[in-house]
């Protein structure tokens, strides 16, 4: 073999060597933008919007601060709003569907919400049964049953999976052995809650109830006398939670470490408004995106406005809103 040709051969190989690293490290940077992006590209996202205290009245009269002679036009309004949104999966009512606890309220309230095209739950609130008398959790349930093929379940506190990765949890807050607006879980329904996240680890747990956990503004005569006992066994999870609640009117969104706690307005208090809630599921964190959906009746509004003289206590701060929340795992 001549020297020409053994050159000729080496720069052959050399060439040859040289593809195969850039091919490999090709591969290689492949393989890392591909890990990359499944790193932060959503596996699966879930939108459902949360609407509370409506305080449907078939009455005239409005109160002080509410608008509860216009509750059937602003449910209505609200409706509208979520039908023509794209990809909801469920509607949360988080309590006080009704603003006084008599069975014709509940069967005028129950038609409207024929109208939802999704499937829709509630959790209970303190105006929408009564104390001793007929409009009781079981006569309630059994009311919406008839109205409500989604709804099935026997006991006022509940929990299903609205799609893979996601736990909903309802739960009952309504004391009544006594009329107060203060509110329980009480030891067996906390128990039940220890178990259902102990079941759901690997899960994003999204919990409704009316009376807050952690309360937007400070009011003592509306509080969860036992939130200490369901700070205690959230703490003890580590899986992203978020914490959706009605109650006391307000917008108010604070994190505490992997827990989002969500109030959210009445639809019968300035600002008249509903939450939109998307949640997504990523590698390796969760991201709530929640947004404030103001009525578009806006006369209504106005003089919902004036009943509370334009206070900032149910608006909250342009960051208790609208708001993007990242959580990681």
């Amino acid at each position: 073999m001549t020297r020409k040709q053994k050159k000729y051969i080496n720069k052959k190989k050399e060439t040859t060597l040289t593809r195969i690293k850039n091919w490999s490290i090709s591969v290689l940077l492949a393989g890392a933008m591909l890990f990359g992006l499944q790193s932060y590209s959503s596996t699966s996202s879930l939108k459902f919007a949360q609407v509370s205290d409506v305080h449907f009245y078939t009455g005239q009269n409005n109160t002080t601060y509410k608008m509860i002679a216009e509750s059937p036009k602003l449910l209505d309004d609200a409706i509208e709003q979520i039908n023509s949104t794209p990809n909801v999966s469920f509607v949360m009512f988080t309590g006080d569907q009704i603003d006084k606890p008599f069975e014709k309220e509940l069967s005028a309230f129950l038609p409207h919400t024929e109208k939802i095209n999704v499937p829709w739950y509630f959790a209970f609130g303190n105006h929408d049964t009564m104390v001793g008398g007929y409009l009781n959790p079981s006569v309630y349930m059994q009311l919406v049953n008839k109205y409500n093929k989604n709804y099935k379940f026997e006991k006022s506190y509940y929990s299903f999976v609205p799609q893979k990765g996601y736990k909903v949890i309802v739960l009952d807050t309504i004391i009544r052995e006594r009329l107060t607006s203060n509110g329980r879980i009480g030891d067996e329904q906390l128990k039940w809650l220890d178990d259902e996240l102990a079941n759901s680890k690997k899960d994003t747990v999204l919990i409704f109830m009316h009376v807050p956990a952690l309360e937007p503004y400070n009011s003592p005569n509306h509080r969860l006398l036992d939130a200490d006992k369901m700070e205690e066994i959230l703490s003890k999870y580590n899986n992203p939670i978020g914490v959706f609640q009605g109650h006391y009117h307000g917008a108010k969104i604070t994190q505490k470490d992997n827990i989002l706690y969500v109030s959210c307005p009445s639809l019968v208090s300035y600002p008249n408004a509903f939450r939109m809630v998307t949640v997504s599921n990523y590698r390796n964190k969760v991201v709530f995106n929640i947004e404030n959906k103001e009525t578009r009746l806006t006369n209504i509004q106005k003089l919902a406005k004036i009943l509370v003289f334009g206070t900032s206590v149910y608006t909250g701060e342009e960051k208790d809103q609208n708001a993007t929340i990242t959580i990681k795992k």
